[in-house]
């Protein structure tokens, strides 16, 4: 399973630069950055705090995308 997200799309969205919503979510950029590249799951307090500041459900950030494994 791959944790998918829309977060870049949804911070675009609420007119947030990675470093503004970072210091409300009291992060680094450069986790905002790894999250929206897929490189980095945040914990699930980060996931809920993202979701939070951004108004939205965790849901609508999140998703597990399922891979077939054979």
């Amino acid at each position: 399973m791959n944790l998918k997200n829309r977060l870049k799309e949804i911070r675009v969205e609420k007119n947030l630069t990675q470093e503004e919503l970072a210091n409300a979510c009291e992060v680094t950029r450069q986790t905002i950055l790894a999250i929206e590249k897929g490189k980095f799951g945040p914990t699930v307090t980060l996931a809920l705090v993202l979701a939070r500041v951004l108004d939205v459900g965790v849901e609508d950030l999140f998703w597990l995308e399922l891979v077939d494994q054979k």
